[in-house]
């Protein structure tokens, strides 16, 4: 055992006066962290002047040195945040990042930049970048874990981004588009009433465009019909999804997609109507005759006209002991019975007035 802590202590002392160069190794500069510097790189590539810093970075990226951009980039905004030079560093390193397939990076660092710079000349240019990463993860590009461990797609995680585009630019060429696409990515994720939410806040928000608008509205109808049909007699989200593409009928009359909006009202009047048929069946069992009365009026009022309407008709007459409507009526308590003469109609006497007297009632 001595003999092996002694070896070990050897080895050691060996490293520590005899250091050998590593081939990769990784260097630590204050305000950066540790960064690593491939083989034949002796730091050359650093300047004095944030104004050389940037060129260097800007040389790098065009000659699609990504990993020298990044960090010429990363050197400018670390060592001159105020400068007037480091919008566009932080604007290379985000490109950079994306470039290297670093989706969610770039994002962030697009974001920071934004944020920071709010009046840089490519602001426009940035959102439409973060638009299609966010597009990228909607198509179900995985995550990465500390930028480097992939994990699965998360469609929560992608609204956010959709999210963040539409508070850097909600009236930005992208800014309807991103609000829209988290509504789509809410849906993905199962979440149907934030769905519905985030159309009902683009329909409201870019009412003054129409396609946009229209959409918005259209989407929400879907994303109710979706939830109706996993809700056990839930008969609201039914009636929130026929009113919303009610709403869509009314003020887009001319949208090609109006005869499947009539069409998805009618098939939910009819489960709204078997829904409510289901129920009154259910109390009329229970010997409830008042419930039972309620949820089959229900039924003939959601569709009249479907074939359990037809049934809920037969049995409301039947509780309430009347004729169904398609039989004839009853004879009444003082008819006469079958069988028996049609009685002679009451005999009429004249009426004698009395001179002077106002005549009889």
């Amino acid at each position: 055992m001595l003999r092996r802590i002694s070896l070990g202590l050897l080895v050691l002392l060996g490293i520590v006066l005899f250091p050998s160069p590593s081939p990769a190794p990784f260097i630590y500069r204050p305000g950066e962290g540790w960064v690593y510097e491939p083989v034949g790189q002796d730091g050359s590539w650093m300047r004095t002047r944030a104004k050389d810093q940037l060129q260097v970075a800007r040389d790098a990226l065009e000659k699609k040195k990504y990993s020298l951009a990044s960090r010429a980039a990363l050197r400018v905004t670390v060592n001159w945040p105020l400068s007037d030079y480091a919008p566009e560093a932080k604007y290379i390193l985000g490109r950079s990042y994306e470039a290297r397939k670093q989706d969610e990076r770039a994002f962030k660092t697009y974001q920071e930049l934004l944020q920071k710079y709010p009046k840089f000349a490519k602001y426009d240019e940035v959102l439409q970048r973060q638009y299609e990463i966010a597009g990228r993860f909607l198509g179900g590009q995985w995550f990465r874990l500390w930028n480097y461990i992939p994990i699965p797609p998360s469609m929560e995680k992608t609204a956010s981004l959709y999210g963040s585009i539409v508070t850097n630019g909600p009236f930005s060429a992208v800014g309807p588009l991103a609000q829209m696409n988290i509504g789509l990515a809410q849906e993905k994720n199962g979440d149907y009433p934030l769905a519905v939410k985030a159309y009902n806040t683009a329909a409201d928000r870019y009412h003054d465009q129409p396609q946009i608008a229209g959409d918005a509205l259209f989407r929400a109808g879907l994303a109710y019909n979706k939830q109706a049909r996993t809700a056990e007699y839930d008969q609201s989200v039914a009636g929130d999804a026929i009113s919303t593409f009610t709403d869509f009928i009314a003020l887009y009359p001319n949208d090609k997609r109006v005869p499947e909006a009539q069409k998805i009202i009618d098939s939910l009047k009819a489960e709204q109507a078997r829904g409510n048929f289901q129920i009154a069946k259910f109390y009329d069992k229970k010997k409830r005759k008042d419930a039972a009365l309620i949820y089959y009026n229900e039924v003939i009022v959601k569709d009249p006209n479907s074939p359990v309407a037809q049934e809920a008709k037969t049995r409301i007459a039947q509780l309430k002991n009347v004729p169904p409507p398609d039989l004839a009526p009853r004879p009444g308590p003082n008819a006469a019975p079958p069988g028996a003469s049609t009685p002679a109609p009451p005999l009429k006497f004249p009426i004698r007035e009395v001179p002077g007297e106002p005549p009889p009632k």
